[in-house]
């Protein structure tokens, strides 16, 4: 752990508000790029903790492990995450192994990990002072005022201590608390994803790829070559999932995200732990696994309305980076990358001042492009996705062609080009308007189909006894023609049930939809 510091200096170059990962990415990349910058870490805990946010895809590890050169930290420390699992239900499934399942059939192409943010957060930390930074802790910012192409005022706290404190620019990566959008009136609530989760971790989950449940289930067992219990399983029903991510240790992270329109979490039932439990076991898999589990008392948490903004992302002498300037939803593992595309850019953006640039265009360029990032990001992904995410057929076709885009054109420019290409976030590039437009169109043709089945009484009937084994891609240009197939597949979904929710009855069906509805349902409190 970092220890304290004493007083600060009056005056720093860049002062970064939050010390976990995506502001002590920032300052890492920050001096880097300019040797001999000052730059002040204020971090308001004396001891980082756990957080939502375990798991790494492809541009986050890339981010992790070539940017930050941390994959041999990585490796030795954390765990080599193999890819995604789902897992479906229906009334009819009674066991582990007559869930349908998602996943690759072997190991993972590319590297991603499933980290322990508490000690991964503070290793980072640790870096960024040995590059150079210094860190203030336990301390809180109590007041920020911002003065555009000047230096900006900082009024910091540690114990009985007041320091006022200035720098050129701020880097706002104090997360969820959001510091400066909500201050300055930026923040907005994304209404149209009222998403909540309740998560906890656990010891004693069972081993996916344990002798007990190989001698139950053995042709289960066998159907899989590669590991199941290292990836990130997704344990699924109508209108929510849960994610199941394994830690160094032996800890795993259990967490049930839902769409409130569509899902009422207990009220009821003593701690929060105890009514996520209680809602998992209703789930032949999550029973199996859960059987003897328990959850840590001290380590339980509960958020309500996931998804929010920030319509200003950094002016002439201020930036946001990660969760301080918006979440989406933590399906797919989105908050890593988002981490990767916000620091590398602050970073990049605050070199270029320094570099004698001229900021007005290019704060407005910056501005625009992580505004429809976002929002192009969520309207693909992840509008309405909850309509349809307990659906093994539906989903396994959208799984794949996410996935497949998301090679296409995210991680390929990545890895084909260099970190510069973590300057341009997702969806912004002129590129991004058509490969948006292509994942919203299916996912919202599919929510159409989902509340189609569900109106008739119909969810769920693939979800017992198929199982879909993912070939791995790699950044090889012929795995992408692979796409071709998977939209010959939606277009004969299309033919075989989608066209029953063309025109009137798919306005019928979107009429009745929760997402267009005003009132929802009320989660615990």
């Amino acid at each position: 752990m970092v220890s304290i510091s004493p007083a600060p200096a009056s005056e720093y170059d860049v002062i970064v508000i939050g010390g976990a990962l995506s502001g002590s990415a920032t300052a890492t990349l920050l001096l880097r790029q300019n040797p001999g910058i000052r730059v002040l870490i204020v971090e308001k805990s004396e001891k980082l903790t756990r957080r939502v946010g375990e798991a790494t895809v492809e541009v986050s590890a890339y981010f992790l492990g070539r940017v930050l050169g941390m994959t041999r930290y990585l490796n030795e420390s954390h765990i080599a995450k193999q890819g995604l699992r789902f897992w479906f239900k229906n009334e009819e499934v009674k066991a582990l192994d007559e869930a349908s399942e998602i996943g690759p059939g072997y190991l993972a192409r590319l590297p991603s990990y499933q980290i322990d943010r508490a000690t991964f957060d503070e290793e980072v930390l640790r870096r960024a002072v040995a590059a150079g930074a210094e860190v203030l802790r336990p301390a809180t910012v109590a007041n920020v005022r911002l003065h555009s192409a000047s230096h900006q005022t900082l009024e910091i706290r540690q114990g009985e201590n007041r320091y006022e404190v200035s720098a050129r620019w701020i880097v706002d990566a104090s997360g969820v608390a959001a510091l400066l959008s909500r201050k300055e009136g930026w923040w907005r609530s994304n209404t149209e994803h009222p998403t909540a989760a309740a998560w906890s971790r656990w010891t004693g989950v069972k081993d996916w790829d344990g002798r007990e449940l190989a001698e139950k289930f053995p042709a289960w067992a066998k159907a899989v070559y590669g590991t199941r219990g290292t990836a990130t399983n997704h344990i699924v029903g109508d209108g929510w999932w849960s994610w199941w991510i394994p830690l160094k240790g032996g800890d795993v992270s259990v967490g049930v995200v839902f769409d409130q329109r569509l899902v009422t979490f207990p009220q009821d039932g003593g701690k929060t732990g105890d009514r996520l439990k209680a809602f998992l076991m209703q789930h032949p898999v999550a029973a199996e696994m859960l059987a003897d589990a328990s959850y840590a008392e001290d380590d339980m948490h509960w958020r309500k309305n996931l998804a929010y903004y920030s319509t200003t992302f950094a002016g002439d002498g201020f930036v946001l980076v990660g969760d301080a300037a918006g979440f989406m939803d933590p399906f797919y593992s989105p908050g890593m990358d988002w981490i990767s595309f916000t620091a590398s850019s602050a970073a990049n953006l605050i070199t270029r001042q320094r570099n004698g640039e001229a900021m007005p265009n290019i704060i407005d360029s910056y501005n625009r492009d992580f505004s429809v990032s976002y929002h192009r990001w969520f309207e693909a992904l992840y509008k309405d996705k909850y309509e349809y995410i307990g659906e093994y057929d539906l989903m396994s076709l959208a799984f794949r062609l996410d996935l497949s885009l998301y090679y296409w054109g995210v991680v390929e420019p990545v890895f084909h080009g260099d970190e510069s290409a973590l300057h341009a976030p997702p969806f912004s590039p002129p590129s991004g308007k058509v490969f948006s437009a292509l994942i919203r169109t299916y996912n919202r043709r599919f929510a159409q189909i989902a509340r189609r089945r569900r109106k008739l009484g119909q969810l769920g009937k693939m979800n017992k006894g198929h199982r879909y084994s993912l070939a791995g891609f790699t950044l090889d240009r012929k795995d992408t023609l692979r796409l071709f197939g998977m939209l010959r597949e939606w277009a004969m979904l299309e033919i075989r049930e989608g066209w029953r929710s063309w025109g009137a009855a798919g306005k019928a069906a979107a009429a009745s939809s929760p997402s267009e509805t005003t009132e929802t349902q009320t989660a615990v409190s």
